[in-house]
Protein backbone atom coordinates (compact mmCIF):
# COMPACT_ATOMS: atom_id res chain seq x y z
CA UNK A 1 0.00 0.00 0.00
CA UNK A 2 0.92 3.83 -1.22
CA UNK A 3 2.09 5.69 1.57
CA UNK A 4 -0.07 8.20 2.59
CA UNK A 5 1.15 11.94 2.87
CA UNK A 6 1.98 13.56 6.13
CA UNK A 7 1.42 17.45 7.16
CA UNK A 8 2.48 19.82 9.54
CA UNK A 9 2.42 23.90 10.32
CA UNK A 10 4.40 24.57 6.93
CA UNK A 11 1.79 22.56 4.44
CA UNK A 12 -0.87 21.11 5.81
CA UNK A 13 -4.38 22.84 4.58
CA UNK A 14 -4.85 26.20 6.58
CA UNK A 15 -7.81 24.39 8.53
CA UNK A 16 -5.27 22.02 10.05
CA UNK A 17 -2.60 24.48 11.35
CA UNK A 18 -4.80 25.01 14.73
CA UNK A 19 -5.21 21.49 15.29
CA UNK A 20 -1.79 20.61 14.60
CA UNK A 21 -1.48 22.90 17.13
CA UNK A 22 -3.58 21.47 19.33
CA UNK A 23 -2.03 18.35 19.22
CA UNK A 24 1.66 19.71 19.89
CA UNK A 25 0.47 21.34 22.62
CA UNK A 26 -1.41 18.53 24.11
CA UNK A 27 1.10 15.70 22.94
CA UNK A 28 4.09 17.68 22.88
CA UNK A 29 5.02 16.92 19.50
CA UNK A 30 3.10 16.06 16.56
CA UNK A 31 2.02 12.07 16.25
CA UNK A 32 2.06 10.76 13.33
CA UNK A 33 -1.59 9.60 13.02
CA UNK A 34 -2.67 13.09 13.31
CA UNK A 35 0.04 14.23 10.90
CA UNK A 36 -2.06 11.62 8.14
CA UNK A 37 -5.18 13.00 9.32
CA UNK A 38 -4.65 16.41 8.72
CA UNK A 39 -4.61 16.44 5.49
CA UNK A 40 -9.07 16.00 6.38
CA UNK A 41 -9.27 19.59 8.34
CA UNK A 42 -12.66 17.68 9.04
CA UNK A 43 -11.25 13.99 10.08
CA UNK A 44 -8.24 14.95 12.32
CA UNK A 45 -10.97 17.50 14.40
CA UNK A 46 -13.70 15.12 14.59
CA UNK A 47 -11.00 13.15 16.19
CA UNK A 48 -9.80 15.44 18.63
CA UNK A 49 -13.18 16.30 19.87
CA UNK A 50 -13.75 12.07 20.37
CA UNK A 51 -11.17 11.70 21.56
CA UNK A 52 -11.62 14.77 23.89
CA UNK A 53 -15.35 12.93 25.08
CA UNK A 54 -13.78 9.61 25.46
CA UNK A 55 -11.16 10.63 27.74
CA UNK A 56 -12.17 13.18 29.41
CA UNK A 57 -15.90 13.13 29.86
CA UNK A 58 -17.27 9.16 30.13
CA UNK A 59 -17.73 7.56 33.42
CA UNK A 60 -14.92 5.09 32.35
CA UNK A 61 -11.76 5.52 34.51
CA UNK A 62 -8.52 4.69 33.55
CA UNK A 63 -7.74 0.76 33.45
CA UNK A 64 -11.81 0.96 31.65
CA UNK A 65 -10.61 3.38 29.24
CA UNK A 66 -7.86 1.26 28.34
CA UNK A 67 -9.83 -1.41 27.88
CA UNK A 68 -11.97 0.08 25.39
CA UNK A 69 -9.43 1.46 23.67
CA UNK A 70 -6.96 -1.53 23.41
CA UNK A 71 -9.34 -3.98 22.85
CA UNK A 72 -10.91 -2.14 19.51
CA UNK A 73 -7.50 -1.63 18.57
CA UNK A 74 -5.80 -5.16 18.86
CA UNK A 75 -9.10 -6.68 17.24
CA UNK A 76 -8.62 -4.04 14.53
CA UNK A 77 -4.68 -5.35 14.57
CA UNK A 78 -3.76 -1.66 14.35
CA UNK A 79 0.42 -1.64 14.63
CA UNK A 80 0.06 1.85 15.25
CA UNK A 81 -2.97 2.25 17.99
CA UNK A 82 -1.50 -0.64 20.55
CA UNK A 83 1.63 0.74 20.95
CA UNK A 84 -0.01 4.25 21.38
CA UNK A 85 -2.36 3.17 23.79
CA UNK A 86 0.52 1.02 25.91
CA UNK A 87 2.22 4.13 26.35
CA UNK A 88 -1.10 6.58 27.37
CA UNK A 89 -1.86 3.25 29.73
CA UNK A 90 1.50 3.98 31.52
CA UNK A 91 0.85 7.55 31.81
CA UNK A 92 -2.11 6.97 33.24
CA UNK A 93 -1.02 4.41 36.03
CA UNK A 94 -2.79 1.83 34.38
CA UNK A 95 -0.96 -1.20 35.02
CA UNK A 96 1.31 -3.76 33.03
CA UNK A 97 -1.33 -6.57 33.93
CA UNK A 98 -3.86 -4.71 32.17
CA UNK A 99 -1.78 -3.98 28.95
CA UNK A 100 -0.01 -7.18 28.62
CA UNK A 101 -3.22 -9.10 28.72
CA UNK A 102 -5.21 -6.47 26.22
CA UNK A 103 -1.79 -6.96 23.78
CA UNK A 104 -1.55 -10.83 24.68
CA UNK A 105 -5.30 -11.52 24.34
CA UNK A 106 -5.08 -13.25 27.64
CA UNK A 107 -7.44 -12.81 30.31
CA UNK A 108 -7.62 -9.73 32.24
CA UNK A 109 -7.27 -9.37 36.38
CA UNK A 110 -10.36 -8.67 37.09
CA UNK A 111 -14.17 -10.34 35.86
CA UNK A 112 -15.58 -6.30 35.67
CA UNK A 113 -12.66 -5.47 33.03
CA UNK A 114 -12.79 -8.63 31.32
CA UNK A 115 -16.82 -8.41 31.10
CA UNK A 116 -15.96 -4.36 29.64
CA UNK A 117 -13.56 -5.95 26.90
CA UNK A 118 -16.12 -9.01 26.04
CA UNK A 119 -18.98 -6.52 25.80
CA UNK A 120 -16.91 -4.13 23.94
CA UNK A 121 -15.64 -6.67 20.96
CA UNK A 122 -19.46 -8.24 21.13
CA UNK A 123 -20.88 -4.53 19.97
CA UNK A 124 -17.74 -4.11 17.74
CA UNK A 125 -18.23 -7.74 16.04
CA UNK A 126 -22.34 -7.56 15.80
CA UNK A 127 -22.42 -3.52 15.10
CA UNK A 128 -23.89 -2.69 17.49
CA UNK A 129 -26.55 -5.76 17.72
CA UNK A 130 -25.54 -7.12 21.11
CA UNK A 131 -28.02 -10.31 21.98
CA UNK A 132 -30.47 -9.88 25.52
CA UNK A 133 -27.83 -12.28 26.76
CA UNK A 134 -24.62 -10.42 25.87
CA UNK A 135 -26.41 -7.55 27.37
CA UNK A 136 -27.52 -8.63 30.86
CA UNK A 137 -23.81 -10.03 31.65
CA UNK A 138 -22.82 -6.22 31.11
CA UNK A 139 -25.18 -4.92 33.12
CA UNK A 140 -24.67 -8.04 35.95
CA UNK A 141 -21.24 -7.03 35.49
CA UNK A 142 -21.62 -3.57 36.93
CA UNK A 143 -21.63 -1.79 33.90
CA UNK A 144 -25.62 -0.03 32.65
CA UNK A 145 -26.98 1.86 29.47
CA UNK A 146 -24.66 4.60 30.00
CA UNK A 147 -21.82 2.41 29.36
CA UNK A 148 -22.95 0.94 26.50
CA UNK A 149 -23.22 4.09 24.68
CA UNK A 150 -20.29 4.81 26.19
CA UNK A 151 -18.58 2.19 23.88
CA UNK A 152 -20.04 3.33 21.20
CA UNK A 153 -18.07 6.92 21.23
CA UNK A 154 -14.72 4.84 21.62
CA UNK A 155 -15.50 2.28 18.83
CA UNK A 156 -16.22 5.77 16.64
CA UNK A 157 -13.03 7.36 17.56
CA UNK A 158 -11.08 3.77 17.35
CA UNK A 159 -12.35 3.19 13.96
CA UNK A 160 -11.43 6.74 12.64
CA UNK A 161 -7.78 6.04 13.99
CA UNK A 162 -7.31 2.20 12.97
CA UNK A 163 -8.35 2.84 9.49
CA UNK A 164 -6.57 5.69 8.60
CA UNK A 165 -3.35 4.07 10.43
CA UNK A 166 -4.48 1.12 8.38
CA UNK A 167 -4.39 2.85 4.68
CA UNK A 168 -1.70 5.28 5.92
CA UNK A 169 0.80 2.51 7.57
CA UNK A 170 1.70 5.04 9.51
CA UNK A 171 5.02 5.19 11.40
CA UNK A 172 5.05 4.17 15.16
CA UNK A 173 6.09 7.56 16.59
CA UNK A 174 9.58 6.97 18.14
CA UNK A 175 8.43 7.63 21.88
CA UNK A 176 6.32 4.24 21.09
CA UNK A 177 8.72 2.18 19.35
CA UNK A 178 9.44 0.45 22.95
CA UNK A 179 5.74 -0.57 22.92
CA UNK A 180 6.02 -1.93 19.26
CA UNK A 181 3.18 -5.12 18.93
CA UNK A 182 2.17 -7.93 16.23
CA UNK A 183 -0.85 -9.27 16.10
CA UNK A 184 -1.60 -12.71 17.91
CA UNK A 185 -2.24 -14.29 14.41
CA UNK A 186 0.75 -13.11 12.71
CA UNK A 187 2.90 -14.06 15.12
Amino acid sequence: MTKFATFDETNAPEKSVPLIQKSKAAFGRLPGLHSVMAQSPALLDGYQVLHRLFAEETTFDAEEKTVVWQAINVAHECHYCVPAHTGIAKAMKVSDDISNALRDETPLPTPKLEALRTFTLVMLDSRGRPTEEQLQAFYDAGYGETQVLEIILGLAQKVMSNYTNHLADTDVDAPMKAFDWTPKSKR
